[in-house]
């Protein structure tokens, strides 16, 4: 099972106004969101829209130009540290060290949330990933969809309330998407938050759609960087 979240107060995560500039260029402006206890977000839009980008400002790992992101209320740039310790991204490639085994690569990651319970988490994030057979396998010789498969696993062997997840589908097989789809549905279940981009079909139910080519700058606006 999903751990459960902590006792405090439901989590409440929201963007005003977002604007985000890359290389010069703006890729969306005026984008609003907000997602509670239990809530989903799915990025759709064409290559470039700015699905990545999102995600990675959501998580703290880019500034926006303009607007602001709130938890609870509180500005996220008023405590980057607490952030990024409720936040757990999933990008495109897989951080799967190649010289540790899959359970290693799990371990290390438990072991930076929480020591005391990283074994336990660890052996269920196996368990609930199809990885049991392969916790003594180093990273460097996982086919494809087996790193990706330990890449998700860390969302159980470091659970957090805020999972972005950027394509994470890629790689799997439709047993292995399954999985995925059960996790995240416990996730949200227990009051867990998703924002997940993706070009596929995926199975999250109620999620609120944001699609990110509705938001691309136009005029003056776009012309802002130059």
């Amino acid at each position: 099972m999903v751990p459960a979240m902590t006792a405090e107060a439901p989590p409440d995560f929201s963007g005003t106004d977002l604007v985000c500039l890359r290389g010069g260029r703006v890729v969306f402006a005026g984008l609003d969101f907000r997602i509670s206890a239990g809530g989903a977000l799915l990025l759709l839009g064409p290559n470039g829209s700015g699905k990545s980008s999102l995600l990675r400002l959501l998580a703290g790992l880019l500034r926006p130009y303009s607007g602001g992101l709130l938890w609870r209320g509180e500005p996220v740039a008023a405590d980057v540290e607490g952030h990024a310790r409720r936040t757990h991204y999933v990008g495109h490639h897989d951080a799967v060290k190649p010289v540790l085994s899959v359970a290693e690569n799990l371990r290390f990651w438990a072991m930076l949330h929480d020591p005391a319970a990283a074994e336990g988490r660890v052996a269920a994030a196996l368990a609930r990933f199809g990885l049991a057979d392969l916790a003594a396998i180093p990273g460097r010789i996982l086919s494809a969809g087996q790193k990706r498969r330990t890449n998700l696993a860390r969302l159980l062997a470091a659970p957090s309330p805020l999972w972005l997840l950027d394509e994470p589908t890629t790689a799997l097989d439709a047993r292995a998407i399954g999985m995925l789809e059960a996790v995240l549905a416990e996730h949200r279940a227990g009051g867990g938050m998703v924002v997940l981009s993706t070009h596929a079909g995926i199975d999250l139910p109620g999620a609120t759609e944001l699609r990110l080519d509705t938001f691309t700058p136009r005029g003056e606006l776009a012309e802002m960087a130059l």
